[in-house]
């Protein structure tokens, strides 16, 4: 039984989590960093305590320090959010031999996955399609050229540990191969302590397409049917949608059973996200695997009418799943928009003073928030201070919808990408569902040029 649970994280995220947490009758705890001690999310834990400084190392990274606060709290589980130690398997142990709860999969599978070249082996023998890329870490930039001219430009150079679009870059020759090798190499150390990278081919026109899976400690695993992500900026995603506009009933069926799949071999628990390249002709390519809840969880609740968190805690507290695969249903279409304090034509973060802030409301329009008027956002975390996510019968009103919604969106006293959005949401490509991984550079930008 889990009775009290504390949230290694912060922002919208864990206010999030904190909601589950009070519906369910769970306690909660929050820690924060002196930056975020006026944030939303404390107030709204039973508990709330001081991490440290601003700086994430010695606040939100800080795992002697969490796991010394749950101790003194008493809890009987810590869920980690997304992002920050959601993925460290460390901190996994850490918390096992506390004697803690850890809301999320194994610290070995978690492990496995966090490697993107070890995922694609295991995938591989799971019997998943890959990318054509490397099958090992590559340690030098003459090593890379000599490996992607066997590919074939123009190839992705991805760091082998994290995410979040951190050390990857698209290359079309060995000069531009050249000097990203080394500055991607460098970014990655110094963001995940791991500089190892690897390579894949970069499919063109492809789609970033991720299917939801559910699974519990005594071999049941379900799917959630997928999510389309494929609109995004500096390889990070923007908009997401459920289901996909793209592909067919038949493709969503294979791809669900195959990410099932993937997950039964193994031995996942826990919420999990297998994310795919998807072709024009639906061929589909594993692409990494997410041992955590996902920033765009919500437009699958929307359309399934599950809880995802709550899911995640009755299966850290050793209960089978409720539902079967025939009983998960699928209600309508969702979308989901991320708000970032940050230029809509540059993309760079834009932190400052919020001198008002009101939010769209109306059947069908949730938002997920990080915070409220006179708040600062600090250059400290992520700029994502939100999201906005819609629901309709079908895409053409869950798209008119958001359109109304971002309207009546008010952020003053920083710059906002709603202007992004807003333009995004009314682009003929965007209603016709053309929505490839190359949208913004194709169909955004030159717009942002020409204004």
């Amino acid at each position: 039984m889990i009775r009290k649970i504390l949230i290694a994280n912060r922002g919208e995220i864990a206010a999030r989590i904190i909601r589950t947490c009070k519906n369910m009758g769970i306690e909660t705890v929050a820690v924060y960093s002196e930056a975020d001690q006026k944030a939303p999310f404390v107030s709204m834990a039973d508990e709330s305590f001081l991490l440290g400084p601003p700086r994430v190392q010695d606040s939100y990274l800080n795992i002697a320090k969490i796991i010394s606060i749950a101790k003194k709290a008493g809890v009987d589980a810590i869920h980690p959010g997304y992002g920050f130690l959601s993925e460290n398997s460390e901190f996994v142990e850490k918390c096992e031999q506390a004697g803690i709860r850890f809301i999320g999969p194994s610290a070995g599978v978690m492990e496995k996955m966090g490697s993107k070249i070890a995922a694609r082996k295991a995938m591989e023998e799971a019997g998943v399609p890959v990318v054509p890329g490397t099958n090992g870490a590559v340690r030098s930039s003459d090593e890379a050229i000599e490996m992607a001219r066997e590919i074939g430009y123009p190839i992705m150079l991805k760091a082998s540990a994290g995410g979040g679009g951190i050390g990857m870059q698209v290359v079309n020759s060995d000069e531009e191969l050249t000097k990203a090798f080394e500055s991607n190499s460098k970014r990655a150390r110094t963001f995940f302590g791991d500089g190892a990278m690897f390579m894949e081919k970069k499919l063109v026109h492809a789609r970033h397409i991720e299917i939801q899976l559910l699974a519990d400690n005594h071999g049941n695993v379900i799917h959630l049917f997928e999510r389309e992500c494929s609109i995004q900026r500096r390889n990070q995603k923007v908009v997401e949608e459920a289901p996909s506009p793209f592909i067919s009933d038949k493709t969503r069926v294979k791809m669900g059973n195959t990410a099932v799949k993937a997950a039964k071999a193994l031995g996942y628990t826990s919420a999990g996200t297998i994310e795919f390249l998807v072709d024009e002709q639906e061929n589909f390519y594993f692409l990494e695997m997410n041992t955590r809840i996902q920033v765009e969880h919500p437009v699958t609740e929307e359309i399934t009418g599950l809880d995802i968190v709550e899911q995640q805690i009755l299966v850290a507290a050793g209960k089978e799943l409720s539902i079967s695969q025939k009983d998960v249903k699928m209600d309508g279409h969702a979308i989901e928009v991320r708000i970032y304090a940050e230029d809509p034509e540059t993309f760079f973060p834009s932190p400052g003073h919020i001198s008002a802030f009101e939010l769209p409301k109306g059947k069908n329009i949730r938002n997920e928030v990080a915070v409220t008027e006179n708040d600062d956002v600090t250059p400290y975390y992520d700029p994502m201070i939100g999201k906005l996510i819609v629901k309709g019968s079908d895409r053409y009103e869950a798209i008119a919808l958001l359109k109304e919604a971002l309207l009546t969106y008010k952020v003053e006293g920083i710059k906002t990408n709603i202007p992004m959005l807003k333009k995004v949401a009314d682009h003929e490509q965007f209603k016709m569902g053309n929505t490839t991984t190359a949208f913004v550079e194709t169909f955004y930008l030159p717009i942002t040029k020409t204004n």
